[in-house]
């Protein structure tokens, strides 16, 4: 299973709500961890909607 790294990628986005501090604007959802590893929580899964940033 290949490791997602948010930061790099440009759907990826930090809000200003101290209690959902990371976003992910693919999947459309904030939380509090990085938002791979929710989805990979979640589905069980590595998130298919990575891109890398330019």
């Amino acid at each position: 299973m290949k490791k997602v790294n948010c930061f790099h990628c440009k759907y990826f986005y930090t809000t200003w709500e101290r209690n959902y501090p990371r976003g992910c604007k693919a999947y459309g959802f904030k939380t509090k961890e990085l938002p791979s590893v929710y989805v990979l929580k979640v589905t069980g899964s590595t998130c298919l909607s990575f891109k890398e940033k330019t």
